[in-house]
């Protein structure tokens, strides 16, 4: 799950971590009034939304002057921001933080994430931020700055201030620097983060070290242990397809092609979704039935397949294990029935109950092709996908 950049401060600054100060707002009418408690004559409009990238979406705008605040929030407020990060639509903006100038001397990256190749919590910090950091790590390696922690060991002071020296960053920064990182290793073991990153951190003139920006991506599977951070929630921000599977236990992910995919099992999906590109054709998602499905199940994914635009054509991939097929034929003949077939559609079943379920299909009334082998499956609906126009 992903929070916005004022959760993520409001956090940071539970752990002692320092951010400029910033007033959130949702109205142009609220802009001056921020502006005149914030003080200064400089601010920054920052859009609210779940993506990286916003500076270069015009999602961050410098403003000299309140009339210049306001045209930006005008500018924004809603609308939606496209970003390297979103799809052509982009995401919708609802609310604007708006921060106070700063006088910035230096800009550095600091992050954790988990790096399952050492099997470690890994401090990853930069001399370069305000850059991609994955740009950094592909140009300029060596100055990407790695420290892991032993998961079931700790972070301690002096290794903080062993990575301040690598930064060049001495007396009372090196100080404020280690509480940060201090901070940023609670935050990420006590709220089960799998991501958290402060891109820029930086230096003042007034010898401060300040959060700038802020990220946290946290673990769903934890979620069910942090109420406090569930209510942080912004489904706005979220795919309503998505949303949707998740109610329903489906793993679904909207992509951009055009045959839709409904498999068991996230290493067959992928494996589906690769044989489909490698015979010519282009999935328009992955979606993951999971091992115990039901028939009701099986029809809102079918549901969710139909309902995309951009799809000629419909593969079924199911191999059974605990899922029975039989269960699985019900539920694509249920989805029919309830939503109709105007696309092509290739079911290919194997394992528990394939021989059942295969005749259900073949003995359905509806326009359905079935195969045993899953190449040919995949060339099947390639070839019925490319007679379909959108």
């Amino acid at each position: 799950m992903h929070i916005h950049e004022y959760q993520a401060k409001s956090l940071f600054r539970q752990f002692n971590i320092q951010t400029p100060e910033a007033i959130l707002i949702n109205s142009t009418k609220e802009a001056s009034k921020a502006c005149t408690e914030l003080g200064g004559e400089i601010w920054v409009v920052k859009a609210q939304v779940h993506a990286g990238g916003r500076g270069k979406g015009g999602g961050v705008i410098l403003c000299r002057g309140v009339e210049e605040v306001e045209n930006a929030c005008n500018k924004l407020l809603g609308s939606n921001l496209i970003t390297p990060q979103t799809d052509a639509k982009g995401l919708p903006i609802s609310q604007l933080l708006i921060e106070g100038g700063q006088n910035i001397e230096r800009e550095l990256y600091l992050g954790l994430l988990v790096d399952r190749q050492t099997q470690k919590i890994t401090v990853l910090a930069s001399t370069e931020g305000g850059m991609d950091i994955e740009k950094v790590a592909a140009e300029t390696p060596d100055k990407i700055i790695k420290f892991g922690v032993d998961p079931l060991g700790n972070l301690t002071t002096e290794d903080c201030l062993s990575i301040a020296e690598k930064l060049n960053l001495e007396g009372d920064l090196a100080k404020q620097f280690s509480n940060a990182l201090i901070g940023l290793y609670v935050i990420f073991t006590t709220k089960d983060v799998s991501l958290i990153e402060i891109n820029p951190l930086i230096t003042t003139a007034e010898n401060k070290l300040l959060a700038l920006d802020g990220k946290i991506d946290f673990d769903d599977n934890a979620l069910y242990r942090h109420e406090d951070i569930i209510k942080l929630r912004d489904i706005s921000q979220e795919d309503e397809k998505e949303n949707e599977a998740s109610e329903h236990q489906l793993n679904y992910i909207s992509l951009d092609g055009t045959i839709g995919c409904m498999v068991n099992g996230a290493g067959l999906a992928m494996a589906t979704m690769d044989l489909i590109e490698h015979h010519g054709g282009s999935p328009a998602n992955f979606l993951d039935v999971g091992g115990g499905t039901t028939a009701e199940r099986v029809a809102k994914a079918f549901e969710l397949i139909q309902t995309e635009a951009n799809v000629k054509g419909i593969l079924v991939n199911i191999f059974g294990g605990i899922v029975r097929c039989d269960l699985i034929a019900k539920g694509i003949l249920q989805a029919i029935e309830k939503v109709g077939l105007n696309l092509p559609i290739v079911v290919r079943l194997e394992g528990t109950n394939a021989p059942a379920g295969l005749k259900l299909l073949d003995e359905a009334t509806f326009d359905i092709h079935t195969e045993a082998d899953l190449t040919q499956a995949a060339i099947k609906i390639v070839e019925l996908s490319k007679g379909v126009s959108t």
